[in-house]
């Protein structure tokens, strides 16, 4: 199956993937003398095998390059490469590009696989989306400017005292490909054509990472163990039920397997044995965030509000409140539909919001919240930041001329509708002009 166009370029939230790509990057990004604060590495939900740059300081990697990675060196040798490309200051050209216009969080498995695309069949065969993937289709690079990306990168390892083998490894990977499937310098294959696998760049770049003394330096193994949960994480949530659990069988117990086991169960809506994969994980890692996290929301999605409350709060404060976790907290404590927890749900929301504005489930639960408060201008704000999002445009700009016309003049959140008002008003403008 091939990834539908409907959720070809949906960014994809999850608290544990973040926290990897930051950890695994932040060396890397300062090597190349950035904040790591100020760059992103986002994931996006396309099957193809690719990782670019678009402006600003993002890395998008798509959930493609994810599972033919074989480990996390080869990840971190790609985001060197695409920091090399931004340090360049490299001209982009994004003719044919299809933006990110959707945010999934990837711990809300059915609502969010829905959300998507309209059915849970949409997310399937997005993770390694057939033979042909690496077919990606943003960059125009000269073969120059990738040679100088490719400098940079190896820079950039050598100086975080990473090794260049994982780099290397996967772009042989690629030219295998390219090799196996007939693609050529000039083929109609977009990855390809814009990323060279050329030989003499291959050989250029053995030569560089051999020589460097960090080659024989090893994988960090605790980012590794967190890319292998990390990798079957996304693929029980992006393949079908039965691929995940022919992949990651019964007989293996490790982390990586329960977690894969436990996303095809719930999918599946067999949740007795999606959460006995849980448990099972959670007696190896009895103070994982991450796997209460999942127990926290296979318990909300069964129909379980009250009992999914305790370990979801003990994921939120284990860590530090975490605004994507905090936020499925938060929903536990509505879905309850008991007012008296709704006080505790609007300051866990305001403080996810304040710390964390991507996310549309939050402002779309916020809104709830002040709705029920009898407090109309700001549940129409914050349905306006979740359509923004969402380019919902008309009726972001509906709602956040609704809020304006009502809410205090010249009061922050005044301000903010009418910024939203105007940001929708502008992208609808920008639309027409289009056709």
């Amino acid at each position: 199956m091939s990834a539908q166009p409907a959720c070809a370029q949906e960014v994809l939230r999850d608290a544990e993937t973040e926290a990897l790509f930051r950890d695994m990057s932040a060396p890397i990004i300062k090597a190349a003398g950035l904040d790591p604060h100020n760059v992103d590495i986002i994931l996006l939900n396309d099957g193809d095998i690719n990782a670019f740059v678009a402006g600003g300081q993002a890395v998008y990697v798509q959930s493609g390059l994810i599972g033919a990675a074989d480990n996390i060196n080869e990840v971190q040798g790609v985001v060197a490469h695409e920091l090399g490309h931004i340090t360049g200051g490299h001209v982009i050209s994004t003719a044919g590009s299809r933006p990110a216009t959707g945010i999934t969080l990837l711990s809300l498995l059915l609502g969010g696989l829905a959300a998507a695309a309209g059915s849970p069949e949409a997310g399937m065969g997005v993770f390694m989306a057939g033979q042909q993937a690496a077919m990606g289709s943003y960059l125009a690079f000269s073969r120059a400017q990738e040679s100088t990306a490719d400098a940079a990168g190896a820079q950039y390892l050598s100086k975080a005292g990473i090794s260049g083998r994982g780099s290397l490894d996967f772009f042989k990977k690629l030219q295998n490909m390219e090799f196996r499937y007939g693609f050529t310098r000039n083929a109609d294959s977009e990855f390809y054509s814009t990323h060279p696998m050329t030989a003499d760049r291959l050989a250029t770049l053995q030569d560089t990472y051999e020589k460097d003394p960090a080659w024989n330096t090893p994988i960090d193994p605790d980012l590794q163990a967190r890319f292998l949960r990390v990798k079957a994480k996304l693929y029980g949530y992006l393949a079908d039920p039965q691929a995940t659990l022919a992949a990651y069988p019964d007989y293996l117990n490790d982390p990586p397997a329960h977690y894969a086991r436990a996303y095809a169960y719930h999918k599946e809506a067999l949740m007795d044995k999606a959460l006995a994969e849980v448990d099972a994980m959670l007696k190896q890692l009895p103070d994982d965030p991450y796997a209460l996290e999942l127990k926290g929301q296979v318990l909300l999605e069964s129909g379980q509000p009250q009992a999914a409350i305790a370990p979801l709060r003990r994921a939120t404060n284990l860590t530090g409140n975490n605004p994507l976790i905090a936020t499925t907290f938060s929903h536990a404590l509505l879905a309850t539909e008991d007012p008296a927890n709704f006080a505790e749900a609007e300051r866990v929301l305001k403080t996810s919001v304040a710390r964390d504005r991507e996310n549309p489930f939050a402002w779309y639960q916020l809104g709830m919240v002040y709705e029920a408060e009898g407090d109309t201008p700001r549940a129409r704000l914050a349905s306006a930041e979740q359509q923004l999002m969402q380019m919902q445009l008309p009726e972001a700009a509906r709602n956040a001329q609704a809020a304006e016309d009502t809410l205090p003049k010249g009061s922050a959140d005044w301000l903010r509708a009418q910024d939203i008002a105007m940001s929708a008003q502008s992208q609808m403008e920008r639309q027409r002009k289009k056709k």
